[in-house]
This record gives structure tokens, C-alpha cells and sequence, in this order.
């Protein structure tokens, strides 16, 4: 495997476009995940909110990173019920704009923009790490891929980094006690099922890290 030299617009579309796959692939396991503590509506939202920002993306020419984060941000808030699409969108909005007009993203940037959709989820949810959320797949997330670009990962190993810490965040919420959201109204019987939203958190950054890597 070699690593992606040259991380642009093209790059993010195949993000965008792997995050829409493999959400379809795991639609099921959201569902049932979220039928445990939620509505059960999860799986079918996030797969709706990624085939809508599909069509946009097939009607669109968005020129920079940023501006196709943006356009998926807007896309989920305007086609996503329930609390994925504000949560999601925000989280890509603020990427986005985080990253400005700039036609590359460098590894520092990519880490700045990830910190910003943190920033805007935690904002909007006021959630924090241990409130059994998705906060908990990606505050430690941003934080490993923060810590391997300051080492001197790659953008595609920092990024795998992330991956790997959303992976184990995600797990981690099982024994946690869901304190925001509509799993908090279950108390003490969401102890034992692991977070939704944390798992499709997870599923995106994996999704991150998977097109920063290119096959000889």
C-alpha cells in the first residue's frame, strides 16, 4: 500500500462516497443498535442522509474540500430528521469551513477541521465524552489523529489513528449510562448496548482513513 501524497477534492468525494457505502453496509446493525435505545430509525437515517448528499454531489461541482463539506453538511440538516442530520451536518459544515478555500488539505488542516466538527457537535448537543454519544467516538479521535500529525504521522496514518480511537470509543459506550439524548430517558437499562451515533462515527473515520490509503 502507498500512502496518498495529494489530499484534494477528489480525495473527499471518495470519502464522501465510501461513508454512503459502507453506512449502507452496516444499515442493519445501526437499526439494531438504535432499537435497543433510540428509535430504531438510525440505520435508515444516516443511509437516507448519505443518498440525498449523493444526488447533490452528482448535481454539484463543489471546487475545493472545504466547499463539498459544506455542501454534505447542509445537505443532512436539510434532509435528515431526528438529531443525525443537525449533529452531522453541523459536524461537516464546520470542516468545511474550517478549511476554508483551500484546494488541498494538509495533515495540520485536516486535524483543525476535524477539532471544528467536535467543536460544532459539542456545541449543538452539549455533550461530552462519557455521556454515551457520539462525542464518544470522535472527541478521541480528533485527539489521537492530533497527537500522531504533532508526532509526525502522515495524513493518512494520523488518520488511521483516528479510526482505530473512534473504533474503541465507540465500544467503550457499552458499559456507559446514556445521559443526552432519547437513550437518556432509559436510565440505567442503557447500560449495556453500545451507542448508535458513536458507531456511525466510527464508520465515518474509518471510512476517513480507508481513502487516504491508495493500492499500488
Amino acid at each position: 500500500m502507498e500512502k496518498v501524497l495529494q489530499v484534494d477534492v477528489t480525495t473527499v468525494r471518495d470519502w464522501v462516497g465510501r461513508i454512503a457505502t459502507d453506512l449502507e453496509a452496516n444499515k442493519d446493525l445501526l437499526t439494531q443498535l438504535d432499537s435497543a435505545i433510540g428509535d430504531a430509525d438510525h440505520g435508515t437515517n444516516m443511509v437516507r442522509g448519505f443518498t440525498a448528499v449523493t444526488a447533490a454531489l452528482h448535481d454539484a461541482t463543489p471546487g475545493t474540500p472545504g466547499e463539498l463539506l459544506v455542501l454534505v453538511g447542509s445537505t443532512l440538516i436539510s434532509k435528515v430528521g431526528g438529531a443525525s442530520g443537525p449533529l452531522y451536518g453541523t459536524a461537516f459544515r464546520r470542516a468545511g469551513k474550517a478549511l476554508g478555500a483551500a484546494p488541498d488539505i494538509s495533515a495540520e488542516a485536516l486535524g483543525t477541521a476535524l477539532a471544528a466538527a467536535l467543536e460544532g457537535v459539542q456545541g449543538l448537543g452539549a455533550a461530552a465524552e462519557g455521556d454515551k454519544t457520539m462525542v464518544d467516538a470522535l472527541a478521541p479521535a480528533v485527539r489521537a489523529y492530533q497527537q500522531a500529525q504533532a508526532a509526525g504521522a502522515s495524513i493518512a496514518d494520523a488518520a488511521d489513528a483516528a479510526a482505530r480511537a473512534a473504533a474503541v470509543g465507540a465500544e467503550a459506550t457499552i458499559p456507559l449510562q446514556a445521559l443526552k439524548g432519547r437513550a437518556s430517558y432509559l436510565g440505567a437499562r442503557s447500560v449495556g448496548h453500545q451507542d448508535p451515533g458513536a458507531t456511525s462515527t466510527s464508520i465515518v473515520l474509518a471510512a476517513l482513513a480507508a481513502s487516504l490509503v491508495g493500492s499500488d
